[in-house]
């Protein structure tokens, strides 16, 4: 299986930290958050890996270059200023992925999720199955629901958070043609809405860096570990 990490995003909470430095190469316990997702996934018997890249994204190609480093193999996907958003940005580096299932991840997160478990989901054509999590103190009000392994919409009873992690079939998808600015989220209520959406509660340690006080704290957390 392939996978792909976001990389693309502008990190504007994160500013002025990213004015400069593109998010995923911004440093946690001692190296860049993507580079913990690389090592992570080299360890889990990933081999071939895309990075999406915008906002300074020639420093993410100088940092990483061809992936030999990890034993890995990395192949870029750049896009416009501005980005493509995340439906966007991986319908558009589908030539890269192939045609089987791959697995998704966002440069972003902070996590200790078991990628090589992933890597053998069995996942049906035109499906996708994310790995959830309690909902963090910033977002209180999560994104949907479970019941049992199927991701419904939150009424009311227990929500939890879409981790950023997550198998994709390619032609999840299909309808979205290379170069669309299009967000994730209409694909996920659309297989919501038909039943196909199924998730998994994760339990481990997980951290959306996503300003400057939880990057330090997620430092500080790792370099005392």
């Amino acid at each position: 299986m392939k996978a792909m990490i976001l990389a693309a995003g502008r990190g504007e909470r994160m500013r002025p930290l990213t004015d400069h430095t593109p998010k995923p190469l911004l440093v946690a316990g001692g190296k860049p958050l993507i580079v913990w997702h690389l090592e992570r996934l080299a360890a889990a018997g990933f081999r071939e890996i895309v990075i999406n890249h915008a906002h300074l994204g020639a420093q993410i190609e100088q940092a990483l270059g061809d992936g030999a480093t990890w034993g890995l193999r990395i192949a870029y996907s750049p896009e416009p200023p501005g980005a493509l958003e995340t439906a966007g940005g991986i319908a558009t580096a589908l030539p890269l992925l192939g045609d089987a299932p791959f697995l998704v991840v966002n440069g972003d997160v902070w996590c200790d999720v078991d990628f090589g478990r992933l890597a053998d989901f069995p996942l049906a054509p035109g499906r996708a199955h994310l790995v959830m999590v309690d909902n963090p103190a910033h977002h209180t009000g999560g994104d949907f629901s479970l019941d049992g392994d199927r991701i419904v919409v939150a009424h009311g009873g227990q929500t939890v958070t879409y981790a950023g992690v997550g198998v994709f079939s390619p032609a999840f998808f299909s309808a979205v043609a290379a170069g669309t600015v299009m967000k994730l989220r209409p694909l996920l209520d659309a297989a919501i809405a038909a039943g196909t959406l199924t998730g998994e509660r994760f339990a481990g340690r997980w951290v959306d860096v996503g300003t400057p006080q939880r990057l330090a704290k997620l430092d500080q957390e790792l370099r005392t570990a």
